[in-house]
C-alpha cells in the first residue's frame, strides 16, 4: 500500500473505533470526555466551531504551553487554578503577580519557566493582528514545533498537522518512519498524503493520542496494536 492509502486506513479505523474526540478541551464546557482518558470535562465532539472568541483562542494557546512535558489533567488543574484568580485573558496574565501565577500553574510542572513564557506569549497575543504563521510562533521563547502546530490547528484553525511523541511511537511501530525521524519529515508525511482539512487534522491527531494511551504506554503492548493488522 502507498502512504496515502495507509494513512487513510489508519484514520478510518481509529475514527470507527473511538469516534469524534472533540478537541481542544475548554474550561467552559461541562460535557464529559468522549473516552476514558485525559481530562473529565471540556470536550466538544462534532462541534468544530470553537474557539469562537479571542479569549477561547488564548486559553487554547496557553494550554498548549502548559502541556509541555506533562499530562492534560495536570494542565486542567492549572487552568482551573488560574480561573479562580482571574478571567483568563492576556491582559490579566500580564498583570498577575508572578508568584501567584507560579503557584496557580504548579500542577503543570516547570512553573518558573512556564510562568515567564505565559507572560511573554500574552504580550505577543495582545499585539497580534492577523493569524500567525508557524515561523512567527517559533520565534517565541518556549514555543517549539509541536506547540506552534497545536496553536495553529486548534486555536487559529489553520490545518497544520501536529506531531507528538505518541504519533512518532505509533508510526515507528508500524514501520512508517525511521527511528528518530525529524519532526518536519513526519509532518510532511501526513500533509502530503491526507486531505488538507481542518476537521480531519484535528480528529486525526486526537485519535492518535487516544490510541497511544490504550496501546503505547508500555512497550510490551506495542505488538498488540490492531493497526499492525490493518495496514498489512
Amino acid at each position: 500500500m502507498e502512504d496515502k492509502e495507509i494513512l487513510q486506513k489508519i484514520y478510518d479505523y481509529l475514527f470507527e473505533l473511538y469516534g469524534p474526540q472533540g478537541w481542544w478541551p475548554l474550561l467552559e464546557f461541562d460535557g464529559c470526555n468522549p473516552t476514558k482518558t485525559g481530562s473529565v470535562n471540556g470536550y466538544h465532539p462534532n462541534n468544530y466551531e470553537y474557539p469562537k472568541t479571542k479569549n477561547q483562542c488564548f486559553e487554547i494557546c496557553i494550554g498548549a504551553i502548559l502541556t509541555q512535558n506533562t499530562s492534560w489533567p495536570s494542565v486542567e488543574k492549572s487552568l482551573k487554578n488560574l480561573r479562580n484568580l482571574i478571567e483568563i485573558k492576556p491582559e490579566n496574565i500580564i498583570n498577575l503577580d508572578i508568584e501567584l501565577l507560579k503557584e496557580a500553574i504548579k500542577p503543570s510542572g516547570y512553573y518558573n519557566q512556564k510562568s515567564e513564557r505565559l507572560k511573554g506569549f500574552s504580550k505577543y497575543f495582545i499585539e497580534l493582528k492577523n493569524t500567525p504563521t508557524s515561523e512567527e510562533l517559533l520565534k517565541l521563547k518556549g514555543v517549539g514545533p509541536e506547540t506552534a502546530d497545536s496553536m495553529l490547528l486548534y486555536a487559529f484553525k489553520v490545518p497544520s498537522f501536529v506531531i507528538d511523541a505518541y504519533t512518532k511511537r505509533i508510526l515507528f511501530n508500524l514501520n512508517l518512519i525511521k527511528n528518530n525521524e525529524k519532526y518536519d519529515k513526519i509532518k510532511e508525511l501526513f500533509e502530503e498524503n491526507i486531505p488538507k482539512n481542518l476537521e480531519m487534522y484535528q480528529e486525526y491527531h486526537a485519535l492518535l493520542v487516544e490510541h497511544a494511551k490504550n496501546y503505547y504506554r508500555k512497550k510490551e503492548n506495542y505488538y498488540k496494536c490492531p493497526l499492525l493488522k490493518i495496514i498489512k
